[in-house]
Formats: C-alpha cells, sequence, structure tokens
C-alpha cells in the first residue's frame, strides 16, 4: 500500500494535467489524470459537528454562544461557539466516551450532556456546572435515560428512565436546581413520545404492528388512563411533531391519509383533528418557535432535504440565503425569534452550523467541519438514478462516479446497502466519499423495504426479508455492470447493520452476484437477534416481530433467511466488522459466520474493536477500519488507480 501510494503521489506531481505513459510502440499516450486520493485519515479529519436534538436549548441565556458537539478531538465532546463567529471551546475533555450536548440550562450557563460506556448504548444525562464539574443525573449500571425537553418556565426538565423496570421507559421531572427527580408517568408496554410545555400533557405511542400504530393522551397527575386519540381502520402510522407552544395542541405526523407522511393537529380540548401541513413527499420535521409566530418544516425530496420556513404572523415565507444545497437539520429558534441555527451537510461537506437571522433571511456559517485537508472541489456530487426492478417496480438510486472513470478505464464498484428502516440520501457520506477518492464507483440502492417513497414501498418487503430487498441489491450491481465506465467482473457488494445482513444474505444466496463482500456489524442469524433485542426496544417488539417474524413460531424462516445456516454457499471473499460492546448485533453474529465461512476454504477477515458498538464512535477506529476495506477491495477486485489498458501501460 505504501509503494502504490507513492507511485500515485509522484505521477501526480509530474503532471498535474495529464499522466503520460510509453506504449509499446514508443508513442507518448496522454491519459486524463484523476485528481489526488485523499487518505481515510484525510476524510475522517473532517469534524462531525450536531446541535442539541429536539426539546433541547443551543443558545445561551444572553443569546452569544451556541451549544453543540464536536468529535475535533477524536471523540465527541460538548463545545460553545460564539453566536457572531470564532473558536469554539470545550466544555468537556472525555478521552474514552462521548460526551454528547443535550441542552443549555434555560436560565443560567450550566449544560445538560449525555454519554454511554463503550457504545453500549446505555446511555446517561449528566449536568455541567458552570466550574466545569460534570455529574450524573441518572446513576446505574443497567439505566438507560434521555432527555425529552425543558417545561415552559425552565424550572424542570423531562427525562425518560428505566431505573424501575430495564423494559420501561419511565417519565420523571427534574428539579433544575437541585435535581432532584420524581416519576411523573409511568410506562404500560407503550412509549412516552412528548410532553407538553406546561407539564399537563403526554403523548405515548402504542406500536401496533410494522406499519400501524396509536397514540394515547395521557392527562398527568389525574390518576386517568390514557385515552387513545387516533382512532383509525386499516393500517396507518402516527407519530409526533411535539405540543404546540401554549399546550393546547398536538401536531402529528401520520400516513393515514395517503402514501406520505403529513402533519395533522389534534386540539386537546375540542378532542378534534384537523390538517396541517401536508406536500408531495414525506414531512421529515417540523418546529415551532416559542410564542408559535414561526414554523420550520423539511420535506424530503427524493432523499433531498426542501426546506419550508414561515412567518406565520405575516403569512409570509422566508428564503434563506448564503447556504448552499444541501440536508437541514436540529433547526432551533433563540428565545427572542430573531435568529435560527441549524446544521447543514452536502454530498461534498460535512455537516456545518449556520446562523440566520429571520428578518432578512441572511445565514452565515459558524465551523468549518471539512478542515484545511481536503478541496471540496475534488470530491464527487452523487446523481439521483432510477432502476427498473426485477419485478417492475422502480429502485431509487444514488450513484457516485469516480474522476477519471470512463469507458476507456473503467473502474470497479461497490453497491453500498444502507441499514434500516433507513434511505441513502444526499449528504456527507465520508465512508463512500473515500471509496470513490480512491476510484471506486458506488451505487446506492433504495430498495423495496426503504424510507422516503412510501408507506406502500416501506412495507414491500414485509416478511420478505433476504427475498424482495436482496433482488433489488442484486439489480444494482447488475445495473452497475451495464454502465461502460465501470469493470464489469470487479463489482462487491457491503452494508452496515441490516446492510451487513443483505451483504451476507448476497452472498449465501445470490453466490456469483459479487465479487466479494464486507458486513459491518451485520445480522448473520435472524433467531438469536430477535430473542436478543435489548430491553429497551420493548416498545418495538410487536411491530418488529410483525415485520420479520415471531422467532416462538417462524423459526424456520429465520433459519432460512439466516446467512449463517447457509455459509457453506459463500464462495467469495469476506470482510467483517464488528463491535465488540454491540447490544443490537451480539459479537457472536460476527464470531460464528466468520467461523462458517472459513470452513469453505473462503478467504475471510475479521476485524473487531473491543471499545466500540454498534457504530463508530472512535475516529481511529473509523480511519482503521476505512483504511481495511480499501485494502481489502484492492485485493479482490483490483487497485483502480492502476488500471491497465490495450496500448497505454498503466495508469
Amino acid at each position: 500500500m505504501r509503494v502504490t501510494s507513492c507511485l500515485a503521489i509522484c505521477l501526480a506531481a509530474a503532471s498535474p494535467a495529464a499522466a503520460q505513459t510509453q506504449a509499446p510502440s514508443g508513442t507518448l499516450i496522454a491519459v486524463p489524470a484523476a485528481p489526488p486520493a485523499y487518505s481515510s485519515e484525510d476524510i475522517f479529519a473532517t469534524v462531525t459537528i450536531a446541535l442539541p436534538d429536539v426539546g433541547g436549548i443551543a443558545f445561551s441565556r444572553d443569546g452569544h454562544s451556541i451549544l453543540l458537539s464536536s468529535d475535533q478531538s477524536g471523540i465527541l465532546n460538548s463545545y460553545i461557539a460564539p453566536a457572531n463567529g470564532g473558536p469554539a471551546m470545550a466544555m468537556t475533555r472525555s478521552a474514552t466516551d462521548g460526551l454528547v450536548a443535550v441542552s443549555y440550562f434555560p436560565q443560567d450557563d450550566r449544560l445538560l450532556l449525555a454519554g454511554d460506556r463503550g457504545g453500549d448504548e446505555r446511555t446517561h444525562i449528566f449536568a455541567r456546572e458552570v466550574g466545569g464539574t460534570v455529574r450524573d443525573l441518572t446513576p446505574g449500571d443497567e439505566v438507560k435515560a434521555d432527555f425529552l425537553g425543558w417545561n415552559a418556565d425552565g424550572g424542570e426538565f423531562y427525562i425518560l428512565s428505566n431505573a424501575r423496570d430495564p423494559g420501561q421507559a419511565d417519565l420523571y421531572a427534574v428539579d433544575g436546581r437541585t435535581y432532584a427527580a420524581r416519576m411523573i408517568l409511568m410506562a404500560d408496554e407503550r412509549e412516552i413520545l412528548d410532553v407538553s410545555p406546561d407539564g399537563r400533557h403526554a403523548v405515548l405511542i402504542a406500536r401496533t404492528g410494522s406499519a400501524d400504530s396509536n397514540l394515547f393522551l395521557a392527562e398527568i397527575g389525574s390518576g386517568v388512563a390514557p385515552r387513545l386519540i387516533t382512532p383509525h381502520s386499516g393500517r396507518a402510522l402516527y407519530g409526533s411533531f411535539g405540543f404546540t407552544p401554549d399546550g393546547s395542541s398536538l401536531i402529528i405526523a401520520t400516513d393515514a391519509h395517503g402514501e406520505f407522511a403529513e402533519a395533522w393537529c389534534y386540539d386537546l380540548k375540542a378532542e378534534s383533528m384537523q390538517p396541517y401541513l401536508k406536500g408531495e413527499w414525506d414531512l421529515a420535521w417540523l418546529r415551532l418557535s416559542r410564542s408559535g409566530r414561526y414554523r420550520a418544516a423539511a420535506f424530503n425530496e427524493n432523499g433531498r432535504t426542501a426546506l419550508a420556513l414561515v412567518d406565520l404572523h405575516r403569512g409570509k415565507p422566508i428564503t434563506l440565503s448564503g447556504i448552499p444545497d444541501g440536508e437541514i437539520t436540529n433547526l432551533q429558534f433563540d428565545r427572542a425569534e430573531d435568529r435560527i441555527v441549524f446544521t447543514l451537510a452536502s454530498d461534498t461537506s460535512p455537516a456545518d452550523v449556520y446562523i440566520a437571522d429571520l428578518a432578512t433571511g441572511a445565514a452565515r456559517r459558524l465551523t468549518n467541519a471539512l478542515g484545511e485537508r481536503i478541496d471540496e472541489r475534488r470530491l464527487v456530487r452523487a446523481d439521483n438514478v432510477t432502476i427498473p426492478g426485477p419485478d417492475g417496480h422502480a429502485i431509487p438510486a444514488l450513484v457516485y462516479r469516480p474522476h477519471g472513470a470512463t469507458a476507456a478505464h473503467p473502474v470497479p464498484a461497490v453497491v453500498w446497502v444502507h441499514g434500516g428502516p433507513d434511505q441513502s440520501r444526499h449528504g456527507w457520506a465520508p465512508t463512500l466519499q473515500h471509496l470513490v477518492g480512491q476510484g471506486f464507483a458506488v451505487i446506492a440502492p433504495n430498495f423495496r423495504g426503504s424510507t422516503g417513497f412510501g408507506k406502500s414501498f416501506l412495507q414491500a418487503d414485509d416478511r420478505a426479508h433476504g427475498d424482495a430487498d436482496l433482488a433489488d441489491v442484486v439489480t444494482a450491481g447488475d445495473w452497475m455492470r451495464a454502465q461502460d465506465w465501470v469493470a464489469d467482473d470487479k463489482v462487491a457488494v457491503m452494508g452496515r447493520s441490516y446492510g451487513g445482513f443483505l451483504t451476507l444474505a448476497a452472498l449465501a444466496f445470490r453466490p456469483d452476484a459479487f465479487e466479494a463482500g464486507i458486513d459491518i456489524f451485520g445480522i448473520s442469524n435472524w433467531q438469536r437477534t430477535l430473542t436478543s433485542i435489548p430491553p429497551w426496544w420493548e416498545s418495538l417488539r410487536v411491530a418488529l416481530y410483525e415485520e420479520m417474524g415471531d422467532p416462538a413460531t417462524d423459526g424456520e424462516r429465520h433459519r432460512r433467511i439466516s446467512p449463517l445456516f447457509h455459509a457453506d454457499r459463500i464462495r467469495r471473499p469476506l470482510l467483517v466488522v464488528q463491535g465488540a460492546n454491540d447490544p443490537r448485533v451480539l459479537q457472536a453474529e460476527s464470531d460464528e459466520i466468520v467461523a462458517a465461512v472459513r470452513r469453505n476454504g473462503t478467504p475471510v477477515e475479521y476485524l473487531l474493536f473491543p471499545d466500540e458498538g454498534h457504530g463508530f464512535r472512535k475516529r481511529e477506529n473509523l480511519v482503521r477500519a476505512q483504511d481495511a476495506y480499501i485494502a481489502f477491495l484492492r485485493s479482490h477486485l483490483g487497485d483502480p488507480r492502476f488500471t491497465e489498458t490495450p496500448g497505454a501501460g498503466f495508469q
């Protein structure tokens, strides 16, 4: 690897515009030179930045600072950045487990933080005092706690905690001064989603199936059982966009009235539901300012975020200026309702924090996550394509084409399989950018069962996992082989989590479809995974079993679709990546598939991270894994930076 990297650098340095090579006849042939490839250290030297999530407060009490999370040290820690611009200041300096920003306290400069241990997902809530002391507010080895929000006067905040029962997340009110916590609503197999600002009501969800749910309204402290507020026939999903600022209404998300999610307003006093906001695609999120004057909403348009920002008092939309095209998330209004802050990520840049004036719409960037090592112009934007599916349906996909990939110089390709339920979207994907920068073409298909394309598409793989969706993944690989700029005998498949399962399934059940596979935290034995789900997923069990099957009655089907029990069919090289602390996909899943495939005599590499869970939290581990992906793909697909072509030697 070191030798070939040096050779690539030398060739690039010799001629920035083109490389010349000696053909056998002695004729010099000019070949377009691709931009220099960035190393994994370069790509992951970019910084992950996030603002507090829904319910948290990003603006300081005086409005002068913004609270954010950043992994600029290599691990996520909490920082404050000047709202007028300037370097961010570290508020925590953990070198082991991340401490992410949850919220400013409304009345002073204390902070709420969250973190787990080694990626075990048992999140605790912490308070950072003004002097820097950090205090665990939810102690206990088995406790998992999540922040929900503040009450209207900022004197209390709400958390969910499973301290009473590992499988139930009860609602607690925590005194903002003494940190004394009291349970105000006990969970009862239903999940608590939101609390009204006046603390009088909570909304709960009962997941009655993978595509069906109901919302219940609880009057806190009344002793009256929560009442159903979403009676319906047929299958429909319901969720919450939160209560209105005055607590009089609940904004409900639902797909009950069409293919896509839209917003309806439920009046708590009148007990009536009215349409509120809809579009041609899923309504992804919705935020109201403190007084309710401003509304921000985002629609998921074919994997892109379309922002609709409105001054409701004046009935006028607000158009933001000074921002690139990209995905906007974690938008928040300041207390004075003069400004908003949000993160924005694009295909060629990680999420940065932007602040915008609501009067003018003028926005400016506060952070620089991409860093100085990378020239954004050398990165690749994804193209939307639609592939005809095996039974006539459409498969939406994103395609990343490397610079220099042509019919004369075809490159190897990778089919990237996203996790589930999820969607491959536009936005910063460093793993994919690095693959493309190293010369590998990438296609990211949205197979049947992906979110964002309507409820029929989402439900199309129910009880058909490893079958209908796998067919779409294979079709995406075939589509890539048909492109003249792709080497048709050099296509691999790789994916994370559910995408790791489909990667293993492709190698086991369609053994000739791909030349190699990379499984990252993937499921190999559905029967074990479904019987060992984390206790805090208890409220999801009914929906998960409806979609995947109950292990008590569907064991035969689970064995049929589980790659572990068909590992003797896997003949193509495999790389497996696993976190030892993964509570969702246990390490045994990877241990056993690796051992089973090795018994075939098939080349298998295994990369186990003792300090990670279901995903990467540490930059050094991201770099190590990324280097392993590249080395594995070069070994089994060839190095796309040195392609032999007739009469042109090696380029």
